[in-house]
């Protein structure tokens, strides 16, 4: 799996100009499954992620949690993370997993996050969304869950 965590003072997402998703402080998750993941890295990820002391304390120094401020996510299931650019101008999206599959992880992924009392909000898998943000920071993090020990 495939995460960019920005860090957000609001992000709200509208499906067909509708509003599915939104919440103030906390982190936009941009969550792209590939072939291969499994139930195992979803934990790992949602680990690391929601321990992630990027937030600003009292001496304006990154050492608070989403738990700490008592932040929320937004997680966006994101298919083009998984693309592969080596070659031409077109990418390949044949490392992304199987769309059944990948909502599986995708949802599984979002109730780990849920489960550390996070509150988690959600865009609609396979939807053209929208996605609205302010940055905060701006404060953008990239993890591979490959790279992530188990």
């Amino acid at each position: 799996m495939k995460a960019v965590i920005q860090r957000v003072s609001e992000a709200s997402v509208k499906v067909d100009g509708e509003t599915v998703g939104s919440i103030d402080t906390g982190f936009l998750i941009l969550l792209g499954v590939e072939k291969g993941d499994d139930k195992k890295e979803a934990e790992v990820l949602s680990n690391k992620i929601s321990g992630l002391r990027v937030f600003c304390d009292e001496n304006d120094k990154m050492n608070l949690s989403l738990a700490d401020i008592n932040g929320k996510v937004l997680v966006i299931s994101n298919f083009t993370l998984c693309a592969n650019c080596r070659h031409g101008r077109r990418p390949a999206f044949d490392g992304a997993a199987p769309p059944d599959e990948a909502n599986e992880l995708y949802e599984y992924f979002c109730k780990c996050i849920n489960e550390k009392n996070i509150e988690t909000q959600k865009g609609i898998f396979g939807a053209d969304m929208k996605v609205s943000l302010l940055n905060d920071g701006p404060v953008t993090l990239i993890i591979d869950s490959k790279e992530l020990a188990r």
